[in-house]
């Protein structure tokens, strides 16, 4: 019999009720200051998925034993960032509502901002940890306050100081390091720095609190992970990441919501840069996967 065809990340074939976990995808681009792309990173990251495996040697856990339901991804206005964010927000809203998790897959880091808004209404004392090589902590960029690199200034203006832990910042204007050293905790990726150096401080200081945790993947260094609109070298290797990650997601935190953005599939024609997005949404749904 024929069916209607629909793109899923594999092994997660569930249906909505009876999901723990909701994915769903934020294709928006359009604050992008440097190389756009990143609107095809969440479609290009279920196609790809097939070349791995559910299963997570990593973990010993697979994704088929969980309930975890792929929303796919909505139709966002190209031409209105604010619209963009409020049709984010009420997809995360329906999810939340539900009891789930939403679990978003940019798109452009400004996407965060819409969940963290349909979070922020339902948690009211609200924490976030990005990983990320730039601040983007900027009050507003060329004019525009609704911009990726604008998008933690925006989420700290909801959940206010010292409520945003930063790793793996590695670039900024000199104002945004000065902003951070006032309301946020900013973990510099200087050299000679590890990625995960501050985790154990973190995972001890956010210990039962709610926490959602933002992933963009230009944190890793372009040589493992060319494919992002804003490359920035001297980055993390992937196992420093997904050791931050697992530490993050062992149980003494409420991980009440994440994502993964940046992923601008084309930019690498190797496809390793989707091969390596794909793995670690697997890790990361497995890490928080009831």
């Amino acid at each position: 019999m024929l069916t209607n065809e629909k793109k899923l990340f594999i092994g997660c074939e569930s249906d909505f009720e009876s999901a723990s976990a909701v994915i769903f995808g934020a294709p928006f681009d359009s604050t992008t200051s440097f190389r756009p792309g990143t609107r095809f990173g969440s479609s290009a990251i279920r196609s790809e998925s097939f070349g791995i495996e559910t299963y997570s040697p990593y973990q010993d856990k697979d994704l088929t034993d969980y309930n975890i339901f792929d929303a796919g991804d909505p139709e966002l206005c190209f031409g209105s960032p604010e619209k963009a964010l409020e049709d984010i927000e009420a997809i995360a809203t329906e999810i939340l509502a539900a009891d789930k998790t939403p679990v978003m897959l940019g798109g452009e880091h400004l996407v965060t901002l819409g969940a963290v808004r349909a979070v922020k209404k339902k948690y009211d004392e609200l924490y976030i940890v990005q990983f990320d090589a730039h601040a983007d902590l900027r009050e507003d960029y060329l004019g525009q306050q609704l911009s990726h690199a604008c998008v933690m200034r925006r989420c700290h203006q909801l959940v206010g100081d010292g409520h945003i832990h930063q790793f793996g910042i590695r670039s900024g204007e000199r104002t945004e390091f000065e902003f951070a050293a006032e309301h946020t905790v900013m973990h510099k990726y200087t050299i000679g720095a590890e990625l995960g150096d501050h985790i154990d401080d973190t995972v001890k200081a956010l210990s039962g609190k709610n926490v959602y945790i933002t992933v963009d993947l230009d944190v890793i260094d372009p040589s493992e992970f060319p494919g992002t609109g804003t490359p920035e070298a001297g980055g993390a290797k992937f196992r420093e990441l997904l050791s931050a990650l697992m530490k993050l997601c062992g149980g003494e935190l409420n991980i009440v919501g994440m994502d993964i953005n940046e992923l601008s599939p084309h930019y690498d024609p190797s496809g390793r840069s989707t091969a390596l997005a794909c793995k670690l949404l697997r890790e990361m749904l497995l890490m928080t996967a009831k």
